[in-house]
């Protein structure tokens, strides 16, 4: 059983930055492929960014590619999200996740909010 931790999220002004941190547990995070998704109010949950396991090759929503940046650290199992030139439209809530399965998830974090102010 993995648990997911996210912190980092905040306040901040358009085109300003924030970096997301998720704090895996219950097992290394290198054997799972993980992942940042996003939900603001209104809307559905959607995919930003996802680092593969064990190679660690990043993939993004054209959203926000160019902007932000996946990465881990697998010594402290430990995945961030970079966020710059941040927008109000990137205002969400932002979750981390994990899963075995390319693009499939089985492990969720609870959320850290992210609001960007015009």
């Amino acid at each position: 059983q993995v648990q997911l931790v996210e912190s980092g999220g905040g306040l901040v002004q358009a085109g300003g930055s924030l970096r997301l941190s998720c704090a895996a547990s219950g097992g290394p995070s290198v054997n799972y492929g993980m992942a940042w998704f996003r939900q603001a109010p209104g809307k559905e949950r959607e995919f930003v960014a996802r680092i593969s396991r064990i190679v660690g090759r990043a993939y993004y929503a054209d959203s926000v590619k160019g902007r932000f940046t996946i990465s881990r650290d697998s010594a402290k199992n430990m995945v961030y999200l970079q966020m710059n030139s941040l927008e109000p439209e990137d205002t969400a809530v932002y979750y981390c996740a994990a899963g075995i399965a390319p693009t499939s998830y089985d492990y969720w974090g609870q959320g850290t909010q992210v609001t960007v102010s015009s």
